[in-house]
């Protein structure tokens, strides 16, 4: 980012869209072209910016952009808000830019169509490589300003991609733009965890020839060796605090679940059972963990105190439930459960009770959270492929960000 400036203007505290809604329907939107106030701006900046903002708003499946053809007047001039609603237009963005020297300076407004008031003014200074960015910001400051909350523009994935025989893991924004292969270990590597500052990337590889658990430093590059005990060393979650990892261990012989302190490596383990316990993770708070566990005859997702203690088992319905995955907001649990030989996402109460099928149609596996817990990312299996797609919260709207497995959501990177 070279430089990228942010001036926050007006703000209104008012909720305007109820987006947590089960009934919410795509607010309708029109984004007019940025104008030029400056001769010797960029002329082609504008329409390129609008372009990006639109499609911004329109993949959150909580807007719909409307067509540029359908505007009966043009950007640039006084606003006649009876043409804005005569096309179904709920809100109106209109911006301009001027040039100062590299820079471009931008002033970005929202407009609440009925009442023919600004809801929201904000400026902001970059040079033309920010424009991505920008138009980031003002697709987060327009969510923000009309749901409370501002969502995933400056969010990122974590997945596994297939390399021939091996796998990789790789990082993406969450439009699919920037992708990077941050592994090279010409082995099978699974399992993607970021820290809840995003810092940091826990993985498995093989790339020592057995399955250590390893953490990449996103800021630097570098990857260390956390966990290497004889068997398996499979990541679960980070501890609210990012003090420590679950892990899935396989030192005494069968696996349970371990909590690893970070800057030690020190261990401790929590489940003593003859079965197999894997898949832990941290409810947000940092309280309870939720875990997989076949000790009831079939994999089945249980919930225990994060000392191990007080266990107790969640799912009832289906004969083959696991990958649990706590929202951030703590009131839901995902999973995936096989359902007449498919495996689907289901979301149940940490409390239990009857679960919601989320997903339909062709087999949907290791659900994630986005960080806002408005969003669902999961594995898309057709045949011997995958892909990872991402949803809202009841399965529609969803989109193929590209091909990979076991998606893992960074926090949010605030800009």
């Amino acid at each position: 980012m070279a430089g990228l400036i942010l001036c926050r203007s007006s703000v209104l505290g008012r909720i305007y869209i109820d987006i947590d809604s089960p009934n919410y329907r795509r607010t309708q939107i029109a984004v007019t072209e940025f104008q030029s106030l400056s001769p010797q701006a960029s002329p082609t900046f504008g329409p390129s910016l609008t372009e990006k903002v639109s499609k911004l708003l329109n993949i959150t499946g909580f807007f719909s952009p409307i067509p540029t053809q359908a505007f009966l007047e043009k950007p640039g001039g006084r606003i006649d808000f009876s043409n804005w609603s005569a096309i179904g237009a709920e809100y109106l963005i209109a911006g301009t830019y001027v040039a100062e020297g590299p820079r471009f300076l931008i002033e970005m407004r929202l407009y609440d169509v009925v009442k023919g008031e600004v809801i929201k003014a904000n400026r902001y200074s970059g040079t033309p490589v920010d424009q991505t960015l920008i138009a980031r910001q003002i697709a987060r400051d327009v969510l923000e300003a009309l749901s409370g909350e501002g969502g995933i523009f400056f969010t990122s994935l974590a997945l596994v991609v297939k390399k021939g025989t091996g796998s990789e893991i790789g990082i993406v924004n969450f439009d699919g733009t920037d992708y990077v292969e941050i592994t090279r270990t010409n082995s099978i590597t699974l399992s993607p965890r970021f820290s809840p500052d995003g810092r940091y990337l826990a993985f498995m590889s093989y790339k020592n020839k057995n399955p250590h658990l390893f953490i990449y430093d996103v800021k630097t590059g570098s990857t260390r060796l956390l966990s290497s005990t004889p068997g398996l060393n499979l990541p679960g979650s980070w501890s609210p605090d990012g003090k420590m990892i679950l892990a899935t261990l396989s030192v005494d012989g069968n696996e349970e679940i371990y909590a690893i302190e970070v800057a030690t490596g020190k261990r401790k383990r929590l489940t003593y059972n003859q079965d197999i316990d894997v898949s832990p993770v941290f409810s947000p708070d940092g309280k309870s963990i939720a875990f997989v566990s076949d000790r009831s005859g079939t994999p089945q997702i249980f919930i225990m105190n994060s000392d191990g203690t007080n266990v107790r088992r969640l799912t009832f319905y289906g004969n083959y439930n696991t990958s649990p995955a706590w929202s951030p907001r703590g009131d839901r649990i995902l999973y995936e459960g096989r359902k007449e030989g498919i495996f689907q996402i289901f979301s149940i109460s940490p409390g239990g009770g009857e679960p919601l099928q989320i997903t339909n149609g062709p087999e949907h596996r290791s659900p994630a959270w986005s960080p806002d817990g408005r969003f669902i990312a999961a594995t898309v299996v057709e045949g011997v492929k995958e892909k990872i797609t991402i949803m809202n919260l009841n399965g529609n709207n969803q989109r193929v960000l590209l091909p990979g497995s076991q998606p893992n959501w960074s926090p949010v990177q605030r800009r």
